[in-house]
């Protein structure tokens, strides 16, 4: 495993060379968000998504949430609902992860995909330039997801071909999760952000 600093500017030129020589052999890379640690690739590659389920001992059918630069890059992966358009662009950057209707087949990728844009300007960099990535927490399933970097090496180290060490994620609540596919939206899982009143969520 690789390891490289990921905390400023100033890192990111080398973070870009080794994340695509990583991706060029399917290899994962572990990087830091705004809540916790997580587990990057290429959606569009089956080879690398299905090391991503093999290192976490996800259940296949459970399909890997997406990270993107922006709403525009993340419509090459999502249909959004004009609606919700402007709302989104407003809350976004954000720890909030939506369910919409999936665009196009991807691998591990049923007919919705959860995707979001981090709170976490230098990864949002790195998305501008490399396209989307999955963002799936870094822990074995079933267990905590992990902000201390230290965590991530000892845990997962055997499974990634790169860890961009950013230092202790924030940890605290994990992403909000909200559903907007089936009528009015529902939230699956309450986490960091709090929806606006006039979204009309319910659950949580």
């Amino acid at each position: 495993m690789l390891r490289l600093p990921f905390a400023g500017q100033s890192d990111l030129a080398a973070a870009l060379q080794a994340v695509r020589n990583a991706w060029g052999g399917h290899g994962v890379v572990a990087l830091p968000t705004e809540t916790f640690y997580g587990l990057a690739v290429p959606p569009d590659d089956p080879a690398a998504v299905d090391r991503v389920f093999a290192l976490k001992g996800r259940p296949v059918e459970k399909a890997l949430p997406v990270v993107a630069a922006s709403l525009a890059q993340l419509e090459r992966l999502v249909v959004v609902p004009e609606e919700w358009r402007g709302r989104l662009e407003a809350a976004w950057p954000a720890p909030l992860t939506v369910v919409l209707p999936s665009a196009r087949g991807l691998a591990g990728v049923g007919q919705t995909l959860a995707v979001r844009v981090p709170a976490q300007p230098l990864l949002r960099r790195l998305l501008a330039s490399v396209g989307p990535l999955t963002a799936t927490s870094a822990n074995r399933s079933g267990g905590p997801p992990l902000a201390r970097v230290e965590d991530v090496a000892r845990v997962l180290g055997d499974g990634l071909a790169l860890l961009l060490d950013g230092g202790d994620a924030p940890g605290g609540l994990p992403s909000t999760v909200l559903d907007i596919t089936r009528g009015a939206p529902r939230i699956l899982r309450q986490g960091a952000f709090q929806p606006p009143r006039e979204w009309g969520v319910t659950g949580g």
